[in-house]
């Protein structure tokens, strides 16, 4: 299944937030609450504030960006940040987060609020590769249809601005007292994450970033695992990436290989490399374990994705350019 790419600037920021494979290869550095967190953990002795927080952004975007495609950061603490201060080199893709931190609702119907006084145009105007939103679903939920309504709504202010939009869908329990980390949501997770990559791919997004679709620390049939991601690939008619969750390394490596061996374009890794280095307490051990460890970690990662992952633009047709073109640019395009 394949779509046609409508707009030049949508393929362009495909084509920047990607290598020269067409293989996507995302370090995502876009977290607030939780690395405010780990950080006032490992720094009891002061209040971590704002320029802590941009300080470690900083940092791991000099070392992650030369071993990445692209950096995906927040608007509060990093995207232009990085950019100002030459963190991020100018042939390294910057994809910026749309939503707030956190949701709103009740945990058994999230609603994804947009981040105060941020927006498409902004983020467009800064010259980012692509908007990201991250949207808390359930396809059970009472509140889908709200959250699909928001999905449709950025998804037609992207094709305005022409700039490629990124989904992330992040599933929940919707029955309460539930966890996710739960046997009983382990079981319903392979349909939650496949209906929502049905009913959620098709509308006017361009790139999908998928949770994997079994839960690893139930599901051990890897012949499974594999038939989920398949599914995946066919039920998505954009390029899909395997998002890391905060799962742990060996976990995740897993999850890329079998993900990339069955379909997906590559992933987005945040903490599954670097979690624990924001939780040492002086900078140069924060700094030494980003340079080791976590460098390790996303070159395996690297490795595995370029060798097996699917180049993005074999999901897309070709879109033919005529003599002319720039008299209609911007005009809807049809799909395939």
């Amino acid at each position: 299944m394949s779509i046609s790419a409508t707009y030049i600037g949508k393929i362009r920021g495909m084509q920047q937030m990607s290598n020269e494979k067409g293989i996507i290869t995302v370090t995502a550095i876009d977290h607030r609450g939780s690395l405010k967190k780990s950080l006032q953990a490992a720094m009891p002795n002061i209040k971590v504030g704002y320029n802590e927080v941009v300080t470690e952004k900083l940092r791991m975007t000099r070392v992650f960006a030369p071993h990445s495609s692209a950096i995906l950061v927040d608007p509060v603490y990093g995207a232009s940040q990085i950019v100002a201060s030459g963190a991020l080199p100018g042939n390294i893709g910057l994809l910026v987060s749309l939503e707030e931190s956190g949701y709103e609702g009740t945990d058994e119907a999230r609603i994804t609020p947009i981040t105060e006084g941020w927006s498409i145009p902004k983020i467009k105007s800064m010259g980012a590769a692509a908007v990201k939103l991250l949207l808390y679903y359930h396809p059970n939920s009472s509140v889908a249809a709200q959250q699909e309504e928001l999905v449709v709504r950025v998804a037609e202010e992207c094709r305005q601005h022409d700039i490629a939009l990124l989904l992330e869908p992040m599933s929940y329990p919707i029955i309460k007292g539930q966890k996710k980390e739960s046997a009983e949501f382990a079981a319903d997770k392979p349909q939650v994450v496949l209906e929502s990559a049905r009913r959620l791919s098709g509308l006017g997004i361009d790139l999908l970033k998928a949770e994997f679709p079994s839960d690893p620390h139930f599901e051990k049939d890897e012949s499974k695992m594999r038939a989920y991601c398949r599914e995946l690939t066919a039920i998505s008619p954009v390029p899909w990436v395997i998002l890391s969750a905060a799962e742990n390394f060996d976990t995740f490596q897993r999850l890329v290989e079998i993900a990339c061996e069955e379909g997906a374009s590559g992933f987005l890794v945040g903490r599954a490399i670097w979690q624990e280095g924001m939780t040492l307490e002086t900078a140069e051990e924060r700094q030494n374990f980003l340079e080791t460890t976590a460098i390790s970690r996303l070159g395996i990662l690297n490795a595995i994705a370029n060798y097996r992952a699917t180049p993005w633009n074999e999901r897309y047709t070709n879109l033919p350019i005529t003599e002319g073109w720039h008299k209609t640019y911007k005009t809807e395009a049809v799909a395939v």
